[in-house]
């Protein structure tokens, strides 16, 4: 990975994600936040149900766009972080020093969260 990605990966919070429907397998593209926490990168998202989360369990292979300080689409997989122990420990890196930190609890059970592996 070249430094300009390892830079953005380091420093930026706002991508697009391409997934593949769950049902119909036809790409989807939305605009998403992601956390870099002690060097890996993750993507969550607020309580609740999400269609980008129920894709990514269908089919993990996804494509992540940097669009900040670099332009790069990166081939990358989602694998779901299921353990409670590290859903606690992740989720508190991300809503640390947030208005959401007094809600941690709310976010460790509902929460959709996935770690990203780049697979370039």
């Amino acid at each position: 990975m070249d430094e300009q990605v390892m830079r953005a990966l380091a420093q930026d919070q706002t991508i697009d994600i391409t997934t593949h429907g769950r049902k119909t397998g036809q790409p989807h593209r939305i605009e998403i936040r992601f956390h870099n926490v002690g060097g890996h990168v993750y993507i969550a998202g607020t309580p609740g149900r999400r269609d980008w989360y129920a894709n990514l369990l269908a089919h993990p292979d996804f494509i992540f766009h940097l669009k900040g300080t670099t332009k790069a689409d990166l081939n990358a997989r989602a694998t779901p972080i299921i353990d409670p122990l590290r859903r606690r420990e992740v989720m508190g890196q991300i809503v640390r020093n947030t208005d959401w930190a007094n809600d941690l609890d709310k976010w460790v059970l509902g929460s959709p969260l996935v770690e990203v592996t780049f697979t370039d």
